[in-house]
């Protein structure tokens, strides 16, 4: 299935993997918002957790062009430490709603969420960034 993805941390426009892995092979970016989730400091890069009625984590949805998609996902899931299956894993890759802010239409879209045991070390002493955007952190 071809979807596209929601980044919020280091892949956003602007920001360091961005430009390693995603410039001049998306066909659009544009704001967007992933609901029922919370967004924590990690080192370096943030992990978003799911929390039903959390908060709002604001990011970018970005569709890679077509003949890029399959060699993009392969190097973001390595990127981010996804091997489905893997309890080691840092992330776990998942289809979820993403909020367009142009036109408020929920599309579907691969996140990257914390992993399980990731997510629970994070929700027991994990430092939360408030208003769910890794860009206004303090």
């Amino acid at each position: 299935m071809t979807l596209p993805f929601f980044v919020y941390g280091t892949l956003r426009p602007g920001d360091v993997n961005h430009g390693l892995f995603l410039r001049g092979r998306t066909r659009s970016e544009e704001p967007g918002r992933l609901a029922d989730t919370v967004l924590y400091e990690g080192p370096g890069y943030p992990y978003a957790v799911e929390e039903p009625g959390g908060g709002v984590v604001g990011g970018e949805l970005v569709t890679a062009l077509p003949e890029a998609y399959e060699g993009l996902l392969a190097e973001l899931d390595r990127l981010e430490e996804y091997v489905p299956g893997d309890p080691r894993s840092l992330y776990v890759r998942v289809e979820r709603q993403v909020v367009r802010e142009a036109d408020g239409v929920a599309v579907p879209a691969w996140v990257y969420l914390a992993a399980p045991a990731v997510a629970a070390r994070l929700r027991a002493r994990g430092r939360a960034i408030a208003g769910g955007d890794w860009r206004a952190r303090v």
